[in-house]
């Protein structure tokens, strides 16, 4: 996809949920790169991230609101006055999920209905909410919180009919190297000895880069018209081909697949893919029956019946050599 953003950010003022995440770095450096002239508000609760995060800037674009999006109040607060919502904040680890599932709930379902509500009320102009593909037949709790997401965040465009506010979703696979994959965990074994664990085989994962994922809000922010959800073509990688590439030297050890994993992550289902289109490299899932979309006509390519876009039968697949560049 085009990384070049044709939307205009200069002057505009953007509110980063959960902005002190790997997500929150690279869309931050962007910002500062890109429109000098943009004010970023960083919300997140780690009072300690966003001073580490403060210090790595120096930035006089960045504006820090501690704050939870639990607190309807305390992020309307933060919401007023902001052009552009990227609605980063989640709780993610999965185990951490399914075992305080409440608490996934309270952040993920209700925290994305007070952004919504936020928005709509604060006049922002266009939200885009981070999604998984964990949220595509979901199997745990945290894909389960993560598709209420996108059902609340593409159905607030029937709230926000007749203002200016649109909303929609990206979704995308394992960022390379983010806080919480595996990467970092293969690199630390990697370090202090040991064998690599591998929960199965034959598990395959989608893999792009944290510039990538930007890449993707900054053509959603581009290309919205209110509702969609846009998936990258981005290829796959099998875990155990992982292991090998971060530590040829390391034994690996089959440990077997846990609860709430599936051995292939789909982004788009056969049903999704009806009314999908392709637009070059990236997928434009369309909201159904939605009365705000009439005479919205978007230009691309529609899908054979039947597809699923699934990582373990992607036309797309990652070398080693490949991943390595990816690593840096």
């Amino acid at each position: 996809m085009d990384s070049s953003p044709k939307l205009d950010l200069s002057g505009k003022t953007i509110l980063l949920t959960g902005g002190t995440g790997s997500f929150g770095h690279a869309f931050t450096q962007r910002i500062i790169d890109e429109f000098p002239t943009a004010t970023l508000r960083i919300f997140s609760r780690d009072e300690l991230k966003q001073s580490e995060m403060a210090t790595r800037f120096n930035s006089p674009q960045l504006r820090f609101f501690i704050g939870d999006i639990r607190n309807k109040q305390r992020l309307l607060r933060a919401t007023q006055g902001a052009d552009i919502v990227i609605h980063a904040a989640a709780m993610k680890q999965v185990p951490a999920c399914e075992y305080n599932p409440f608490e996934a709930v309270q952040t993920n379902i209700l925290g994305s209905q007070h952004v919504v509500d936020a928005a709509i009320d604060a006049g922002v102009e266009r939200v885009v909410a981070l999604s998984t593909d964990k949220a595509v037949n979901p199997v745990n709790l945290y894909g389960a919180t993560k598709l209420c997401e996108e059902k609340i965040v593409v159905q607030g465009n029937a709230y926000a009919s007749g203002s200016d506010t649109k909303l929609s979703c990206v979704r995308y696979g394992n960022v390379v190297g983010s806080r919480g994959s595996v990467v970092p965990v293969f690199k630390r074994i990697k370090e202090q000895g040991g064998a690599l664990t591998v929960t199965d085989d034959r598990m395959t994962r989608f893999w792009l880069t944290l510039d990538s994922a930007v890449d993707l809000v900054f053509y959603a922010l581009d290309n919205m018209r209110g509702g969609e959800v846009f998936v990258p073509r981005i290829p796959s990688m099998k875990v155990l081909d992982l292991a090998k590439a971060i530590a040829p030297e390391l034994p690996i050890e089959i440990i077997g697949i846990r609860p709430g994993e599936k051995l292939h992550e789909v982004m788009i289902t056969a049903d999704e893919a009806r009314h999908t289109l392709r637009v070059g490299d990236v997928f434009v899932v369309l909201p159904e029956s939605a009365m705000w979309t009439k005479g919205v006509d978007w230009q691309g390519e529609g899908l054979p019946d039947g597809f699923e876009y699934s990582s373990g039968a992607n036309d797309e697949w990652l070398t080693t050599d490949q991943l390595v560049e990816m690593l840096g």
